[in-house]
């Protein structure tokens, strides 16, 4: 076993077991606090908004989180939304229930994937987690759209997508169930790609169904780059837009080469930019 394979299961491991997780340093949030929505319980759903300098329309991402506790995706939204704004686009970071600003509005989701993995094991573990994301984080996202949809400062043409680790599962589910321009699917997968087949039947269903275009980006030393590139090439076949951008190796670690997706912006914003503007061209220029 090489040494990408052993890095990857022994991820799976702690993902599915809810263990390994980073110990908290929290990231303040410079963006505005909203509510986005309600669960079917009534508890609110909380994001941050990161709007550039003017009334707008503007074209916005929507940023999808992955699984870290708390409000560890913090450093996330804060990392990517300067590199957004600063091209006139708003930045939109939903948390989904369990975690962060909506983390009252349900359980954490590695949680729930642990408790299943007691019950029945791994096979139970990736069944429920394909399940969450699928049903309750997509109910989630869904709302985010909408609330963006409703939103007069917001181009409602031009909403794209893109999100990082359990996030870009989401952000390639969006592709296929909203009615966005553009998705950027960061590593979707990539710890527990190899031992998830409900995660891989999932994806492979939302790729082949995308009605929107899908940039994969992954670096190098992430833990599997089979995601990325099984996915790409379903769509192509399937006669989907698609690219993929696979990038030199971030740091010494897969943990570092996982974390790319918001360490290593300035390596990859260049590239998102370009896709964006293709899938998602301003009213002058369509």
């Amino acid at each position: 076993m090489n040494g990408r394979a052993r890095a990857a299961l022994i991820a799976l491991a702690l993902v599915l077991s809810g263990c390994g997780r980073e110990e908290p340093t929290e990231t303040p949030l410079t963006g505005s606090i909203v509510e986005y929505g309600r669960t079917a319980s009534g508890a609110p759903l909380r994001g941050a908004l990161y709007r550039p300098a003017g009334p707008g329309p503007f074209p916005v991402l929507l940023y999808a989180h992955g699984s870290a506790p708390g409000s560890l995706s913090n450093e996330a939204f804060e990392a990517v939304a300067p590199a957004l704004t600063s091209r006139g686009w708003a930045l939109f970071a939903p948390y989904r229930r369990g975690q962060g600003l909506s983390g009252d509005a349900g359980s954490y989701v590695r949680d729930e994937v642990a408790a299943a993995r007691s019950e029945g094991g791994a096979d139970q573990a990736q069944a429920r987690l394909a399940r969450l994301l699928s049903e309750d984080h997509m109910a989630d996202q869904a709302q985010a759209f909408a609330w963006l949809s409703s939103q007069g400062y917001v181009d409602r043409r031009r909403i794209a997508a893109m999100g990082n680790s359990f996030g870009g599962i989401v952000a390639l589910l969006s592709a296929e169930r909203l009615g966005i321009c553009a998705a950027v699917d960061a590593a979707g997968a990539a710890e527990i790609w190899g031992e998830a087949p409900a995660i891989r039947a999932l994806m492979t269903r939302s790729a082949t169904r995308a009605r929107a275009p899908v940039l994969f980006v992954q670096a190098e030393n992430d833990f599997d780059l089979a995601p990325s590139r099984t996915l790409h090439a379903a769509m192509r076949q399937a006669g989907k837009p698609a690219e993929i951008r696979l990038y030199p190796p971030f740091g010494a670690t897969a943990r570092d080469g996982h974390a790319f997706a918001y360490r290593g912006v300035s390596v990859w914003a260049r590239d998102v930019h370009a896709f964006l503007d293709r899938s998602c061209p301003s009213a002058d220029r369509s």
